[in-house]
């Protein structure tokens, strides 16, 4: 009984850190100006509910004892640093001091009318420029997502280690560049803006289509992109991209029940049962565009207008490739990039014919970014099959399953090897 006890007093300290953790987190890096060091306290915090919950009960405000234990934590730092600082100013040093903060200001410092700001700090400084991509992605998910090392370490197929370098490099990078805890000027908030939403975007796509490993998705990674996606939308309720991505994530994640098979094989778009694809997100990704385009467009929104004509589409046959096509041509221009005109090859290719996709895919074909994506030997061979060349198609769906590291991918790309007149479209349009 008292085993029982224990277990579901761990399960519940670890579902509301997983709840609160970022506001926590959030609201200590403001008062401490140190990410590293809001993380320690908010653990310290979290370590005193797993020795305390299990012996006297979960309080009836789980995540605002968090918040207070993690707060007076905070307050005994900055009073004993305070109290150092001032004993060395006495001794004659110079140092950079801090008035020594009153009890009002301490209990402001955490207030909840203040937490989204803070949470939006905490978003523009994990996913700060001055970190690698992996730092980004790391820290994003540790600080905002409340997934342990081993967690981020499962989802992304890499050792917990290189996981915990990745985020104990990210934090000292921030420290020894002095990033400041707060939002980022007028200025300089279009481009911020943009490393935030990749990071969001990165971690959707790791869960949507898996790089490496032996499932085709990772569904909990996609929840965790769409649910930092909406916090952001909350947060920042003009800004067109924001709207925009979370459109494309809704409308994305909608078809993930019907993306595999009973097996986990990879079900490709055209086959997929229609009836499986979760309707509230696509009316939840359809009025996320509505708000989006109202505002601007941008590479996001393109892309969300592209998911959403898939989604109206009540079947495979009924899909507006022309307007795919000719959406794929504009956000080709916003937004140069060789992937993207590969899709676009695709678009056209069940637009206007094979012969013209497949015209636009040679002209990638020397385009070092593409050397080792298994996606472009698989377009190419889809569009070969459908011109009749098969032994041509044979080879490019093998080459594709060379370069592939997802096993259900490769299984995929082998089988369209052996049948390479399968009606089956590429991975791309997915």
């Amino acid at each position: 009984m008292a085993g029982r006890k224990r277990q579901a007093s761990r399960e519940a300290v670890e579902a509301v850190w997983r709840i609160e953790s970022a506001r926590i987190v959030a609201g200590l890096a403001r008062l401490v100006q140190d990410i590293g060091l809001a993380e320690e306290l908010a653990q310290d915090a979290l370590v005193v509910a797993l020795e305390q919950w299990p012996r006297e009960g979960v309080p009836a405000n789980p995540g605002g004892w968090l918040m207070s234990t993690a707060k007076h934590r905070a307050v005994d730092l900055l009073r004993r640093r305070t109290t150092y600082q001032r004993k060395l100013q006495e001794l004659g040093r110079e140092v950079e001091s801090r008035p020594d903060p009153t009890e009002a200001e301490l209990a402001a410092a955490l207030d909840s009318e203040r937490i989204d700001d803070d949470l939006l700090r905490l978003i523009f400084t994990a996913c700060h420029p001055v970190l690698p991509t992996e730092g980004r992605v790391a820290l994003t998910l540790r600080l905002l997502g409340g997934l342990r090392t081993d967690e981020i370490a499962r989802a992304f197929l890499v050792s917990e280690p290189t996981v915990g370098q990745r985020i104990t490099r990210a934090k000292r990078t921030l420290a020894a560049k002095r990033v400041p805890f707060e939002l980022p000027p007028r200025a300089e908030l279009a481009d911020r803006l943009g490393s935030v939403l990749e990071v969001v975007y990165l971690v959707f796509n790791e869960g949507y289509s898996a790089t490496a490993g032996n499932d085709w998705t990772r569904p909990a990674l996609c929840a965790e992109a769409l649910r930092l996606g909406r916090i952001l939308a909350g947060l920042m309720p003009e800004q067109a991209e924001v709207h925009g991505l979370v459109a494309l994530l809704e409308l994305q994640a909608s078809r993930i029940p019907a993306r595999t098979g009973p097996d986990g094989e990879p079900v490709l778009l055209p086959d997929q049962d229609r009836r499986r694809w979760d309707r509230l997100l696509v009316r939840r990704g359809l009025a996320a565009l509505d708000r989006a385009e109202s505002l601007g467009i941008g590479p996001y929104t393109l892309q969300a207008a592209i998911a959403a004509c898939h989604a109206r589409a009540r079947t495979a046959a009924e899909t507006d490739w022309v307007r795919i096509a000719a959406l794929y041509r504009v956000l080709v221009h916003v937004s140069p990039s060789p992937i993207i005109e590969l899709n676009r090859a695709v678009a056209v290719g069940n637009a206007t014919g094979p012969a013209d996709g497949l015209a636009i895919v040679d002209t990638l074909l020397a385009e070092p970014v593409l050397a080792a994506y298994p996606q472009l030997p698989a377009v190419r061979g889809d569009l070969l099959a459908r011109l009749g060349r098969q032994e041509e198609a044979r080879r490019e769906f093998t080459r594709a399953a060379e370069l592939t590291r997802n096993a259900q991918e490769r299984a995929l790309f082998l089988h369209r090897a052996a049948a390479p007149d399968a009606d089956a479209a590429p991975g791309p349009v997915e």
